[in-house]
């Protein structure tokens, strides 16, 4: 039985190459939007559905805002005018713009290692001097 061809280029769906043009397109962006009140915002990932109808754009911050997700939202007519120019498909899909729970995760595991690593150095110490 002879094997399905398949094109060695496209190894992963639609949807995965259209997360990182999207990405891309919407960092680009907003490194042009000219807004002072935003700061150093990045985008993280972007995460489009199997229908490609709505798209969840991950934002990270050193300031952690909590209105970040509202001020960049106020761009969102700009950002999916650069979607439109700039990608070639058939709909702009809907944006949703959410912080990126991975770099408050990270933090906090950080945190509980620095404060097991802080508790294990003086049991090391007592268990030496005897």
């Amino acid at each position: 039985m002879p094997k399905r061809r398949t094109n060695q280029k496209r190894d992963y769906q639609r949807s995965d190459r259209l997360n990182e043009l999207l990405r891309e397109v919407l960092a680009q962006e907003l490194d042009r939007i000219n807004d002072t009140e935003l700061g150093l915002v990045s985008i993280t990932s972007v995460q489009v559905d199997n229908e490609l109808t709505k798209a969840k754009v991950y934002l990270s911050s050193l300031d952690e805002e909590e209105q970040l997700v509202q001020k960049v939202s106020r761009h969102k007519g700009k950002f999916r005018k650069a979607i439109g120019d700039q990608a070639r498909i058939r709909r702009v899909p809907e944006l949703e713009f959410i912080l990126d729970p991975s770099i408050s995760a990270s933090t906090r595991i950080d945190d509980i290692l620095a404060n097991i690593h802080a508790t294990e150095k003086p049991n090391d110490h007592d268990t030496n001097d005897n």
